[in-house]
């Protein structure tokens, strides 16, 4: 079976963060994964509104547990974006089948899951000396185009 890149937000808190990620990933063509509690229900206007009516052309699949996740994805490599990766992700080389991990935007990724993570697999956006993070839907936006761009934007036009 030949999968594309996927994305996971693990306990996403903010709508229209999520909502302008399903945005994005419907218009590359990359599969949405939640991992609950969400911090907002998925009928959330805000969520909707940023969404626009993109919702539809989004495959989002929701998973009651991080642990239900990862045997969802045991076949596929999981790569977690988060500030304590020592590779930047232009430096990473991705795959078809890739699926890119974040976290919460208040607390990230738990230590228990950056353990699952193999430490190769851990990669960093590059910021300022001194700055906590980017915001969700930003870093997933230059962490998806960077994959994508590797992958020669297959399916893009």
């Amino acid at each position: 079976m030949r999968h594309s890149l996927a994305v996971i937000l693990f306990q996403p808190e903010i709508p229209p963060n999520t909502g302008n990620i399903i945005r994005l990933c419907a218009n590359a063509g990359v599969e949405l994964h939640l991992v609950k509690p969400l911090g907002f229900p998925l009928e959330d206007q805000k969520l909707k509104r940023a969404g626009l009516d993109y919702h539809e052309y989004t495959n989002l699949v929701v998973h009651d547990t991080w642990d239900c996740c990862a045997l969802y994805f045991k076949n596929r490599r999981i790569i977690a974006i988060e500030t304590c990766g020592n590779l930047t992700h232009s430096n990473f080389n991705y795959r078809s089948d890739d699926v890119l991990l974040f976290g919460s935007e208040t607390k990230g990724l738990p230590e228990y899951i950056l353990t699952y993570i193999k430490k190769e697999n851990v990669v960093r956006l590059p910021m300022l000396k001194g700055q906590r993070s980017l915001n969700l839907s930003n870093s997933v936006a230059i962490a998806t185009y960077e994959a994508w761009r590797q992958l020669e934007f297959i399916g893009g036009v």
